[in-house]
């Protein structure tokens, strides 16, 4: 994605909804040009288009939250893609910085194999060669399009790897990592007890948040992969619970 595209994304998740003509008037080229990127950005499922118009979908929708602080979000990304080697089978599961991590292994990884309970991240990477992917089955959640319940956990319980990645909606000391959804924190959980390590990867403001319901603690967490504007307590406390925190630029 080029520089123009992250700064496009920018706007629109400043103004939510913003028209065609205005941002091609905030970064200077013509309509035709802004309308074929912002084309190409409809495609890959990042914003939506209606009447003129660039938009983002509801707050819960996935395409909203890989929009919001994308950049960010690629580097944590990029640097999670690290801790996988070649012809590895992880788990993966929904949310946008996993989304983006399953891109850089499709995209840059050799014979990976990625199970995960999400059906956008199915579809968002199907067309790159690196990486085989296993869906989960399950009950479906329409807006973060992943698959949830018993079924899942069933589905989950077939697979033994080595890695989870995750998201997070917050974190507080008291709580540990939480999650705004009961059945995908329940989920998370199913594919943690299959998995040797669990990575979270996060911007850091979901450490100034707190989710409404437990995800996981973070003695079960090996690895926090966020940017640099991470505070100095939680990063220390979290060194305190064993957790190894590594850091990508925030600006």
């Amino acid at each position: 994605m080029n520089k123009r595209d992250i700064r496009i994304l920018e706007i629109i998740t400043e103004h939510k909804r913003i028209e065609v003509a205005k941002l091609a008037e905030l970064l200077e080229v013509s309509q035709v040009t802004m309308r074929k990127d912002l084309d190409a950005l409809e495609s890959k499922g990042l914003i939506k288009r209606e009447h003129g118009f660039a938009l983002l979908g509801s707050q819960d929708d996935i395409n909203n939250r890989l929009a919001y602080h994308y950049e960010i979000k690629r580097r944590i990304a990029v640097l999670a893609a690290e801790n996988v080697q070649d012809g590895e089978t992880v788990m993966i599961e929904s949310g946008s910085c996993c989304a983006l991590l399953a891109e850089e292994l499709a995209g840059n990884k050799q014979n990976i194999t990625i199970i995960t309970n999400s059906a956008f991240i199915a579809g968002y990477i199907h067309r790159l060669p690196g990486a085989k992917i296993i869906l989960l089955g399950g009950d479906y959640q329409k807006e973060s399009q992943c698959m949830v319940g018993s079924i899942a956990r069933k589905c989950a319980e077939n697979f033994f790897v080595d890695k989870l990645f995750i998201g997070t909606d917050g974190f507080t000391e008291r709580t540990g990592f939480t999650g705004n959804d009961h059945s995908r924190a329940e989920t998370v959980r199913d594919m943690a007890k299959q998995s040797q390590t669990v990575v979270v990867l996060t911007e850091s403001g979901k450490f100034r948040q707190q989710g409404v319901v437990s995800l996981i603690s973070p003695e079960r967490v090996g690895l926090v992969i966020t940017d640099d504007a991470i505070d100095t307590d939680t990063e220390s406390y979290l060194s305190r619970q064993g957790v190894q925190v590594r850091r990508v630029p925030a600006d």
